[in-house]
């Protein structure tokens, strides 16, 4: 079997003690892994005066994983200018915050350059590369610059935006033919795919060969693979000794209340400050239910270094603040809004003790909190999973009760009628969603994907136009 090696902004892999923090790339990537031995190579997270492309080599849970540190001026122009100011909130379709400077696309291309000359030695003749997400959508290119014949995968975790919205980007184009140099592209949806297709056919003058598109000289394979999660492990992790001590403090502090839970970085394409007026029209709207429900949303901060990040923590603080002072009595506060990072076993309890989970993104390219609320419930007593039809996850959870989360009276209606539900309605929608992750789990996602990369025949080649 080859080896697999795995290529991402950052290196995270789990410690595989139940103290992993939100998000479900690392759990994803560390699943694979395992499964096919391989390494997990990118950025450390930290910075150094020089670039040296010196290696930091270790195992962490049966996970190889070598990284590399980056120059400030690196993070500077790569992560936080390009990726997160240009990149991610274009994808979001959130135009109004994107920024478009030269130096940006500068660092982004050195970076990527970086990445692929001290990867390159360490890919072996029969090695998969399955390279991830928006940070790294030219490493291919600059692979096969360096003579890398090896088969090359591209997985997007985030929407590809619409071709009129594509096309406002500077350079779209030659960032857009650099994933030709792919052998495969995947996206979460199918949505997504047809959006990348749609751009390829009109703007590229690509054309359809079969399920495969082709421009720029040059053939490659798209299609969609939804990620997962583990949600056998999760559930399992919902019944752990520290998920079951932060379940009975919840359920204490919740006493005769209904809790309703949100989980997300802090990050615009959230939909938080929505998801608070959200929750605003339901206590104005229901003065009769105020008291019987405590709304906690936990968002721990990201991307301090950029401005938009700044701007929308200083918003939630004042709109958290604003909600309580209209509706908080002297024994009991509305919102709980609090921006650490948990681990994911607490959070399972915490998840477990909900009677609503919330997750209302304005755009989503999965959204895994989603699915692992749905894994922590109780079979007997599960809670109702309110999603935004904007996430790529309501595809599959459409047993979720669903909203458009620029709506303050979707969401409130939506909040009303899940903490009205009865048990019956309850835990037919659970076990039509727990089944569903069960059988397109991280395993499906991960088999599906590397199965499509390792299976298409002559590594990459240049076709004529």
């Amino acid at each position: 079997m080859s080896r697999l090696i795995v290529v991402s902004n950052r290196v995270n892999p789990p410690t595989g003690k139940g103290d992993e923090t939100v998000g479900g790339l690392a759990m994803a990537l560390s699943a694979a892994l395992r499964e096919y031995s391989g390494l997990w190579f990118g950025w450390s997270g930290k910075t150094t005066e020089t670039f040296t492309g010196e290696l930091n080599v270790e195992r962490c849970d049966g996970v190889t994983v070598a990284t590399i540190d980056l120059e400030e001026s690196d993070l500077n122009e790569y992560y936080n200018g390009y990726a997160n100011k240009t990149l991610w909130p274009l994808f979001h379709y959130r135009q109004d915050l994107t920024a478009y400077d030269r130096s940006y696309g500068e660092g982004y291309e050195r970076v990527n350059q970086r990445f692929a000359e001290t990867l390159a030695p360490l890919i072996g003749p029969d090695d998969l590369v399955w390279v991830h997400d928006y940070h790294l959508i030219p490493l291919a290119r600059e692979l096969r610059k360096l003579g890398v014949k090896n088969r090359i995968g591209f997985y997007l975790h985030i929407p590809w935006p619409a071709h009129q919205l594509m096309v406002t980007l500077p350079g779209h184009q030659k960032l857009v033919q650099s994933l030709f140099d792919y052998d495969l592209v995947g996206f979460q949806t199918a949505d997504y795919r047809q959006a990348f297709e749609e751009y390829v056919l009109t703007e590229a003058k690509g054309v359809m060969v079969g399920s495969d598109l082709r421009a720029f000289g040059r053939t490659v394979k798209v299609g969609a693979f939804p990620i997962g999660v583990d949600a056998t492990e999760f559930a399992q992790m919902a019944k752990s000794e520290r998920a079951w001590r932060t379940y009975n403090v919840m359920m204490a502090h919740t006493a005769f209340r209904s809790l309703i839970i949100g989980v997300d970085r802090l990050d615009y394409s959230k939909g938080l400050e929505e998801r608070f007026a959200g929750f605003e029209h339901f206590l104005g709207a229901n003065p009769d239910l105020r008291r019987d429900v405590l709304f906690l949303q936990i968002a721990p901060v990201s991307r301090e270094g950029v401005e938009a990040y700044q701007e929308i923590r200083a918003r939630l603080d004042a709109l958290s603040g604003r909600i309580n002072g209209e509706y908080a009595d002297i024994d009991w506060n509305p919102v709980r809004y609090v921006n650490k990072t948990y681990p994911r076993d607490e959070l399972a309890g915490v998840y477990r003790a909900a009677r609503v989970g919330l997750v209302t993104p304005l755009r989503d390219g999965m959204n895994l909190v989603a699915k692992e609320f749905v894994a922590a419930q109780d079979p007997d007593d599960p809670g109702v999973l309110i999603l935004s039809r904007f996430a790529g996850a309501a595809d599959q959870l459409t047993q979720a009760l669903m909203v458009n989360p620029n709506s303050p009276e979707e969401i409130a209606e939506a909040l009303k009628r899940a903490l009205a539900m009865e048990l019956p309605e309850r835990i037919a929608r659970w076990a039509q969603m727990f089944e569903s992750i069960t059988r397109d789990d991280v395993s499906a996602w991960r088999d599906a994907y590397v199965g499509a990369l390792s299976g298409g025949g002559e590594t990459h080649t240049a076709l004529a136009s």
